[in-house]
């Protein structure tokens, strides 16, 4: 009974200190908001860097044939480089080479596909099996294109769920046939992708095919390949070995820059990821450099109250109360102030994170800001405790009022 009345003098004293207690409510619950919004910021930002990498597996590395810029064994510079499934072939044999495809553009890329008296413009491409591995895709009914389907140079085709939907409706596309340019495809798969919507309006055919039928004499346009769990520095070096196993055989200068174009999203992402830690740290410097104003703030607030409170301080140590018991009653105000207003502050910011992302999903520069709830409530509970810290002198101070001086002053 005895706990639970001190309590009460608690919330008493700061109901009859209302301007106090919402000022140091106000310092301590701006410096949590401010803590999660900095935080869901970043991760937000982060979040839509990384949806740049969410078609593509991460462990890829692409090229496509540009141009010569430089002269090489006596080859004029400006001359076309032409990749060719020998190409694709060679590049597998590379030491930690894992999943390799080529891709053939049909150009315009996007096709009239028919089904019955249905018809719609779709995005063709031709592959080989690999491609399953180089995307985020995912075999939803039938299955992928197979080494089969290339050898045999088979007219199968393997669908997004979209265009499934679109023309066979809720009945199962698997064996029924798509003309694309007057040639008919069995569907033999359809698939989803974590690449988006736009991701899955795709039509991928065996790249065998699609060379035959349209005389393109084993052109590839682009070749892809990962590297499995290979480290930044070993996929930097398989991208070198690839560079120059393919100068060679099309002779053009290693040093030519031009003359092959390279992506290595592993590199990519890697520097994306360092960028965003050097803003997260900084975000958390921004953040505790928030939280200790309103510590000090907190701690300034309990001063001028100790002041204010001098006389009442001195009469409760004339009445018998104990430095201990003077303490107390002084962190116990600055434990509930900034546990709840701490509390108030959080809810706020994870409110307002929340109300961004139901307003405005599909921001080009933030998405999905989110705080992880542990590291939220981690750096509540070290605000307050700081708040209690910082308390205690204040609360020392108080604890040596003398009550004859105390009465004196009143």
């Amino acid at each position: 009974m005895l706990i639970l009345d001190r309590w009460l003098e608690v919330f008493e004293t700061l109901r009859r200190n209302k301007l106090r207690t919402t000022l140091t409510g106000l310092s301590v619950g701006w410096g949590i908001f401010m803590l999660i919004l900095l935080l869901g910021a970043g991760q937000g930002l982060q979040n839509q860097a990384e949806t740049n990498f969410r078609d593509d597996a991460v462990n890829s590395i692409s090229i496509r044939p540009g141009r010569a810029s430089l002269p090489f064994q006596g080859l004029r510079p400006g001359r076309k480089i032409r990749f060719t499934n020998a190409d694709i072939d060679a590049v597998s044999r590379i030491p930690g080479v894992e999943h390799i495809t080529g891709r053939f553009y049909l150009r315009g890329e996007e096709y009239t596909v028919n089904y019955g008296a249905k018809n719609a413009s779709f995005d063709v491409r031709a592959v080989n099996p690999g491609h399953q591995f180089t995307e985020k895709t995912i075999v939803t009914s039938g299955r992928y294109l197979n080494e089969t389907d290339i050898g045999e140079h088979r007219k199968v085709a393997v669908i997004g769920a979209p265009i499934a939907k679109f023309f066979f409706g809720k009945t199962s596309p698997i064996g029924h046939y798509l003309t694309i340019r007057g040639i008919q495809y069995k569907v033999v798969g359809t698939f989803t992708d974590e690449g988006g919507e736009g991701e899955l309006q795709k039509i991928f055919l065996p790249i065998t095919t699609t060379q035959r039928a349209y005389n393109a004499h084993n052109d590839v346009h682009h070749i892809i390949f990962t590297v499995g769990d290979a480290t930044l520095e070993r996929s930097r070096a398989i991208e070198g070995e690839v560079v120059a196993l393919l100068a060679r055989r099309l002779h053009f200068s290693e040093e030519d820059k031009r003359a092959v174009r390279v992506r290595n999203n592993l590199e990519k992402y890697s520097k994306i990821r360092r960028i965003f830690s050097i803003i997260r740290a900084f975000l958390w410097v921004v953040g505790i450099g928030t939280i200790t104003a309103s510590v000090i703030g907190v701690s300034n607030i309990l001063l001028i109250s100790v002041a204010e409170r001098t006389v009442e301080i001195g009469v409760r140590k004339a009445l018998g109360a104990t430095p201990t018991s003077i303490v107390s009653m002084i962190l116990k105000e600055a434990l509930v102030v900034t546990g709840m207003a701490g509390y108030l502050g959080l809810f706020a910011g994870v409110g307002l994170l929340e109300l961004f992302n139901h307003f405005s999903p599909n921001n080009d520069y933030i998405t999905n800001p989110e705080v992880d709830l542990r590291v939220a409530l981690i750096a509540l509970g070290i605000l307050v405790v700081s708040a209690m810290l910082a308390g205690l002198v204040p609360a020392s101070r108080a604890a040596r009022v003398s009550p004859i001086v105390a009465l004196r002053n009143e």
